[in-house]
């Protein structure tokens, strides 16, 4: 846990006010908003993708590599004594995968072979941190070669105490100078009382001819979300789902920029089998897998409803370099391939053809293509120059004219002193004190609809007064900040027309590895642990109420009386009237009385307010289980007037739905109004 400075260990500044706010919402004068307000971002930072969301129990499963993180053989181990060596074969399983292990018999002193007779040897895996063990069905495989006569066995065991909960024979032996892959299932037929566990590949000793064999790609999945081979861990996918997200950004993030110009997120590197897959040196300290690849994400995106927001490298990297105007060809050609991939005709483009041969035939939609990531950032000025001077503009032409109805983001905004092109998106990426959220309430309100907004990446990160880049991050989500981010989602409602989307990040985070605190959700091995923090509840209740047509909302002095309440009102999809609101310096409750045009007295509704501890700084924690958000939804009726009262917690925040449609019927608002 992060010990702040006493200067930093403040609560919230609040102040005291329990004035009553009286407001009434108009029918009509509002904003049609945006298809997809709420959504997901995903890079592999902090093992959100392997270790994490990608289902793979093994760790290290194939001995990938890179100069920044040299191949090894890290979390495996030896079984019945035999000896693990790292080998580079001359027929290496794939080009994509040269490094293999060998594991050779045991031996005595002077090299001489001990006796093997009934001996079986092997290797073991110990996951990412552990292993969650249940019965219910692996599947598995592996690839071997070396003159073996007799089967293989596959167990599931306790890292501790080495009892097997499950185990399966995989029939046939192997051949020298020839890959073989052996599949299986195996189902345990009791669940491991935790998550310290490994995964177990062993075979008779005697049937190795030449004493040893060499082995690859070896990999173990429970079972995955909606089925998929290859696919994401259930419970960490449900998290998500449960948020009703409606957009998916990929692939970062940094992830997409790569530390130097040769380790980009190549995206054809991430397609095809999992042995034509090199991996690559991860930009948050840890070798990536890649088996959660382009397509992987798309069929994210598919499962989840989402629309596919894509991040296509642009010619930056981590390390500040970026590629010079006269090189932009190789650049500008590997974007339009991959959009190319996505979308092409199996039967009229190179690349569409290759999707089909990888099992997806009919082209993806892909509406949304973002070029680079924070460019801004790495390498300013310099590269911040080079993507306004040529890089941006080159791209953007390139992508207007071979896919005129893609509609293309920048991956600054007008925040971060670019102007954006005319017919482009920005992309806003606030990581901000709760004060500093709540200060910029009114950023988005003077946004033409020129300059359309993405908020790609959000959170609080850190207690007001600190500098979340000068290491003052906090541990985990937070209750206030929670509640500060919640003002700063009504403030993007409010502006719903010219805001696209927006999104946590980062949504995942091991906790035996992690590079960035705040996430979403927090997890491990043991599923026990996977813990929804305050800023998931906070953004699950504004997403699962969509207000699809903002209303103008009249208060006192008939204008809006922002602070200590901050709100938002519209229609939904049905016409059902929506109020967001959220307390912030207050000590105090504030009593509302809301008027929605159209509703009489009787007209019913329902209220559901989230609050937190005393505390401002409590989180869930994942070790306790404890759960500081309490929920609770309230049937009200409106009284004399048509009026809803009822009154707010200082630091809630609530969400007000009516039973019936306000005046109007459903929302198609063409006014020029802003929901105030």
């Amino acid at each position: 846990m992060i010990h702040l400075k006493p200067a930093l260990a403040a609560l919230l500044a609040l102040s005291t006010q329990c004035v009553a706010i009286d407001l009434f919402v108009k029918s009509s004068g509002g904003n049609k908003t945006t298809d997809i307000m709420y959504g997901l971002m995903h890079e592999d930072i902090n093992n959100s993708g392997d270790g994490g969301i990608y289902a793979e129990l093994i760790s290290n499963r194939a001995f990938q590599g890179s100069e920044k993180f040299p191949s090894n053989l890290d979390n495996w181990s030896p079984v019945g004594g035999a000896t693990l060596t790292l080998q580079k074969l001359a027929k290496p399983l794939s080009s994509a995968l040269p490094y293999s292990v060998n594991v050779a018999n045991p031996k005595e002193g002077k090299g001489k072979v001990k006796d093997t007779k009934g001996k079986k040897v092997g290797l073991a895996n110990a996951g990412f941190w552990g292993m969650d063990v249940k019965r219910q069905k692996y599947t598995g495989s592996f690839h071997v070669t070396g003159e073996y006569k007799g089967d293989f066995e596959v167990s599931l065991r306790s890292a501790i105490t080495g009892e097997t909960f499950g185990k399966k024979v995989v029939k046939g032996g192997s051949k020298k100078g020839k890959w073989t892959e052996k599949e299986f299932e195996l189902v345990p037929f009791k669940d491991a009382p935790n998550s310290n566990n490994t995964f177990v590949v062993q075979w008779d000793a005697e049937g190795a001819k030449d004493g040893s064999l060499d082995l690859n790609l070896i990999s173990l999945f429970p079972p995955t979300f909606k089925g998929r081979k290859n696919g994401l861990r259930i419970d960490l996918a449900q998290t998500m789902v449960e948020l009703k997200p409606t957009f998916l950004r990929f692939p970062g993030g940094n992830m997409l920029e790569g530390n130097t110009l040769d380790t980009w997120w190549k995206w054809y590197e991430t397609i095809g089998p999992l042995k034509d897959r090199p991996g690559m040196a991860g930009v948050w300290e840890y070798q990536q897998t890649l088996g959660l690849g382009l397509v992987e994400y798309m069929e994210w995106a598919d499962d989840m409803n989402l629309e596919p927001i894509v991040g296509v490298f642009a010619g930056l990297a981590l390390d500040g370099s970026f590629v010079p105007e006269s090189e932009m060809g190789w650049v500008i050609q590997q974007a339009l391939d991959e959009i190319e991939f996505l979308t092409g005709d199996a039967k009229t483009t190179k690349w569409g053809a290759v999707r089909a041969k990888l099992g997806h035939p009919k082209p993806w939609k892909v509406k949304w293509v973002e070029i680079g990531n924070e460019d801004w950032l790495a390498g300013r000025p310099a590269g911040f120059e080079s993507y306004i001077n040529y890089r941006f503009p080159m791209m953007m032409k390139a992508f207007n004219e071979k896919y005129p109805d893609i509609k293309i983001i920048a991956s600054p905004s007008i925040f971060d002193n670019m102007t954006i092109p005319a017919g482009a998106a920005g992309d806003h990426h606030p990581y901000l004190t709760p004060d500093e959220f709540v200060e910029r309430f009114a950023k988005f309100d003077n946004l033409s609809k020129d300059n359309v907004t993405l908020i790609g990446e959000a959170a609080s990160t850190h207690p007001n007064g600190g500098i979340a880049w000068e290491g003052d991050l906090m541990p985990l989500p937070w209750w206030g900040g929670s509640v500060a981010e919640a003002i700063f989602l009504i403030s993007t409602e409010r502006n719903g027309d010219k805001i696209i989307g927006a999104t946590y990040a980062p949504g995942l985070r091991s906790l035996d590895r992690w590079q960035w605190s705040m996430t979403w959700v927090q997890h491990a091995a043991d599923p026990a642990l996977t813990t929804r923090s305050t800023s998931w509840y906070v953004w699950r209740i504004l997403a699962h109420h969509i207000i699809r047509e903002t209303l103008p909302v009249d208060a006192p002095a008939g204008k809006p009386n922002f602070d200590p309440l901050f709100y938002v009102a519209g229609k939904s999809e049905t016409g059902t009237g929506i109020f967001k609101a959220a307390v912030y310096n207050s000590t105090e409750s504030i009593p509302v009385s809301l008027k929605f045009d159209g509703l009489n007295e009787g007209a019913v509704a329902n209220l559901t307010v989230l609050t937190g501890p005393e505390d401002p700084y409590g989180y869930n924690d994942p070790f306790t289980g404890i759960n500081v958000v309490k929920e609770k939804t309230t049937f009200i009726k409106a009284g004399k007037g048509g009026k809803f009262t009822f009154t707010l917690p200082g630091l809630s925040v609530a969400v007000l739905e009516t039973a019936d449609a306000v005046k109007g019927g459903k929302g198609k608002g063409k006014g020029k109004g802003k929901g105030n």
